[in-house]
């Protein structure tokens, strides 16, 4: 008789900020989940500084944003850019340029934290060495893994890469990752023993671009982008001594009286998987997508995978819902990644083109002088604009469906509330606008993972619900129905996105 005892039910690789993203949403949904790194403990480095408004709102919709220190209001900045070509971004509404200042080291210990809180466990040391063969059409995923105490198996319902942009499970898996080569390279540092003028959002100048931001006392972190740099081998190396060197042919500035807490390199390379699920093996984050590091996008994407996929991993493993579920995961992140792919490269394009992109950037200026170009573009930065398609939007659907619901003020029996608190349990909700019986009585089945909550919407949030007698919310805060009066469609879109209840 086979052996099928599990070590979880899921196994993520990779314990960076996606990896503990979906390892804690992975929890919040009642699946079994550990977390394999291959790093003895985490650097401590942070390539990522920050992270876009939507990121922001999914850290709200789970209560995480106190944990930063800075209680529910972190620092951001209301002007951004697009390709270094600056404008305010609070032309869209709830729009900034994402949070500053935040170390993507600082990012990973509050969500190995919250994720930790929750019971997932993570495994330090553990590096993946090969995946048996059965996760295309088996029932289990199976993985040799290298650990401190030598090398044993490991095996979980389904298996998640957020092992970055090598990714191993990818390779493994045997998915693609099709795209273009790079064909630069850049540097950033954290540098001490220096005082820099912030160069917050970049300087363009004959020889380059370059980024400079103060971290705490006595380090700045800056980023180096110079031009005629060739492409380098991901195996290369980069000094301190090298870094100063390129920051003062660009800036005529001499840095290399200080020194660096550490130094690296990154590229212009452009990939995505092919798939976002192949079998039991899915992907996110780095590990889907790699692109131009701009703005904070791909930390910020790979939290919205998590997000994404968390609650419908946790409702198949569990039982709640069927496998389907798992194949809108590829659906609506491989069309996010895509576009992602094309703003970086974009703003490449535009901020490191040197003197041939410079019509490119007189062009560009003049169009952010439109209140709709400037909306539409802190819309692609933020990751605000994303809308789902959910396959039922005709011309008579609500403008939220498919989109994220923005934090909205409600008034609840209990008395004052937000819808992104009502998410804090990584449960659906249901918002009864109207106290309708009609609403609550078709929703009851499903009483065990969608909160149905009688409430009012305030002003001015409220206008949004325009036309709207209730709204249903997936746990990503992204809507999945709306009702302009009775429950007509709800319980079809319940049990596509819930699952078929007991008893049914």
């Amino acid at each position: 008789m086979q052996d099928t005892t599990m070590d979880a039910d899921v196994i993520v690789v990779g314990a960076g900020p996606t990896g503990l993203m979906l390892a804690g949403e992975l929890r919040l949904g009642g699946a079994e989940v550990i977390v394999l790194d291959k790093l003895a403990e985490p650097t401590g480095q942070s390539r990522g500084l920050g992270f876009t408004a939507r990121a922001m709102e999914v850290f709200d919709q789970r209560g995480i944003l106190p944990r930063f220190g800075q209680g529910e209001s972190l620092e951001v900045s209301a002007v951004g850019h697009f390709g270094g070509v600056q404008f305010d971004f609070t032309s869209l509404k709830g729009a900034h340029f994402g949070a500053r200042g935040i170390p993507q080291s600082q990012t990973e210990a509050v969500l190995a934290g919250w994720a930790a809180d929750l019971g997932a466990v993570v495994h330090h040391g553990h590096e993946v060495l090969a995946l048996a063969d059965g996760f295309l059409d088996g029932d289990h995923a199976e993985v040799t893994v290298g650990t401190p105490d030598g090398v044993r198996r490991m095996r979980a319902r389904y298996l998640v890469g957020c092992d970055g942009g090598k990714s191993t499970v990818r390779k493994l898996a045997g998915i693609g990752f099709p795209g273009t080569e790079a064909t630069r390279a850049m540097f950033l540092a954290d540098i001490t023993g220096v005082d820099l003028k912030p160069r917050y959002l970049g300087e363009t100048l004959p020889n380059g671009m370059v980024m400079a931001a103060p971290l705490k006392e006595g380090v700045h972190r800056i980023i180096v982008c110079p031009h005629g740099a060739a492409a380098r081998s991901a195996d290369d190396t980069v000094t301190f001594e090298e870094v100063a060197k390129a920051w003062e042919h660009i800036t005529g500035e001499d840095i290399s009286g200080g020194g660096a807490e550490w130094v690296s390199f990154f590229s212009d390379a452009t990939r995505q998987a092919t798939e976002y699920r192949r079998g039991r093996v899915l992907l996110a984050g780095d590990a889907a997508h790699i692109h131009l590091p701009a703005g904070g996008q791909g930390l910020s994407t790979g939290v919205q995978d998590a997000a994404n996929l968390g609650w419908k991993l946790a409702a198949v493993v569990t039982g709640r819902a069927g496998d389907a579920l798992l194949d809108t995961y590829h659906a609506e992140r491989h069309p996010v990644g895509r576009r992602l792919l094309m703003n970086t490269r974009a703003q490449g394009m535009v901020f490191l083109g040197g003197d041939q992109a410079e019509p490119l950037r007189s062009i560009l200026t003049e169009l952010t002088g439109h209140d709709v170009v400037r909306r539409h573009l802190a819309g692609v930065v933020s990751h605000l604009d994303i809308r789902y398609d959910l396959g039922d939007d005709g011309d008579g659907a609500h403008p939220l469906l498919g989109r994220r619901l923005a934090r909205t003020a409600l008034t609840v029996p209990d008395g004052p509330t937000d819808t992104f608190r009502l998410l804090h349990a990584g449960r659906g909700l249901l918002l009864d606008l109207a106290d309708d019986a009609r609403v609550r009585e078709a929703a009851a089945p499903w009483s065990d993972r969608v909160d149905v909550v009688t409430a009012t919407a305030c002003a001015p949030d409220g206008a949004v619900f325009a036309g709207a007698g209730a709204v249903l919310v997936r746990p990503d805060g992204h809507v999945a129905w709306t009702g302009a009066g009775g429950a007509d469609g709800l319980d079809a879109a319940l049990a596509r996105w819930f699952g078929t209840p007991a008893g049914r």
